[in-house]
């Protein structure tokens, strides 16, 4: 890691997108994992299928993201997609580790964005920190290790 501030650089949409993609794949097969008896109890009916879906696993999923994005990124700074893809997520004014708070802010506006249709990720591409939404409400910063 870094030692001197002076050597920071932002971390590119492209290497964020990598990590997320990681992190999302990750999480997916956590979910799979423990729900894979209810998933492969109604696989042969779509719609019921679809319904579990919608009802059984959103709360879940949304819980599982919350958390993992929280612990990751206070305890180590960087979720395992982050460390894979070599970015850490810094506090915006200091530019140092993260609060649990701000993990945790950060965690919660992620998931706003999702829910939004990856608005609040496009922000990223027209702001001059490259700050997405959940960049915001965590008071964060990604760069490159």
């Amino acid at each position: 890691m870094q030692n001197n501030t002076n050597d920071l650089q932002l971390a590119s949409m492209r290497s964020r997108a990598f990590a997320y993609v990681i992190d999302d794949l990750i999480l997916t097969v956590i979910v799979m994992v423990i729900f894979w008896g209810n998933i492969s109890a109604v696989s042969h009916d779509m719609e019921a299928l679809m319904f579990l879906l919608k009802t059984d696993l959103v709360m879940p999923l949304i819980t599982l993201k919350v958390l993992y994005h929280t612990f990751f990124v206070w305890y180590y700074g960087a979720t395992i997609g982050k460390i894979v893809a070599k970015i850490r997520v810094i506090d915006a004014n200091h530019w140092g580790r993260v609060s649990i708070f701000s993990a945790f802010l950060r965690a919660v506006g992620r998931i706003i964005s999702e829910m939004f249709f990856y608005i609040g990720f496009l922000i990223g591409f027209f702001n001059e920190g490259r700050k997405t939404f959940h960049d915001i409400t965590g008071k964060t910063l990604v760069v490159n290790v």
